[in-house]
């Protein structure tokens, strides 16, 4: 019984907080509305294709707006740096940086309403076959590709959560 007291205690402590779910209220909350309405614009290069499909696949999910309210621009800058040197000078390590600057624009009045950045960073083995390489690299700038959507995603869902609370 001392044991149940203290988790039956948890659900008044974080009301008491102010604690609420991003997404409380399901497809009729504020952060699933705004989100429902934003169409992603063309990123540049095969990392914006990745990470515009993967912001699609997101925000589709959120369908529940009556068409774009708002256009989300994204420019990226996706770095490989070599680093970890054998005695003859030959890279072991690269590192692959993809950062997003992103801005969520208001299609009515074209006013910026948020601008921001995102990224995440890999670490990619240089083995003696190039072909290994290559997809190690093109592998990374996938898995990239989808934490930054989700750091996106979730960043907007705390902006228009914050916007609609009063």
């Amino acid at each position: 019984m001392k044991r149940i007291l203290p988790l039956l205690a948890v659900p008044l402590l974080l009301t008491a907080c102010g604690l609420r779910p991003v997404y409380g209220g399901g497809g009729h909350g504020a952060a699933a509305q705004a989100l429902g309405n934003v169409e992603v614009a063309p990123i540049e290069g095969k990392g914006g294709w990745l990470v515009r499909n993967a912001l699609n696949d997101r925000l589709a999910a959120m369908q529940g707006g009556s068409g774009p309210r708002y256009r989300l621009v994204v420019k990226l800058d996706d770095n490989i740096a070599g680093f970890g040197l054998r005695s003859d000078a030959a890279i072991t390590r690269e590192r692959r940086t993809l950062r997003a600057r992103y801005q969520l624009i208001d299609e009515a009045t074209g006013a910026q309403i948020l601008d921001d950045t995102a990224g995440s960073d890999a670490g990619i083995d240089v083995t003696s076959s190039e072909y290994a390489t290559i997809a190690a690299e093109d592998t990374a700038l996938e898995r990239l590709s989808q934490t930054v959507a989700d750091q996106i995603v979730t960043r907007l869902a705390l902006f228009s959560r914050k916007a609609a609370t009063p």
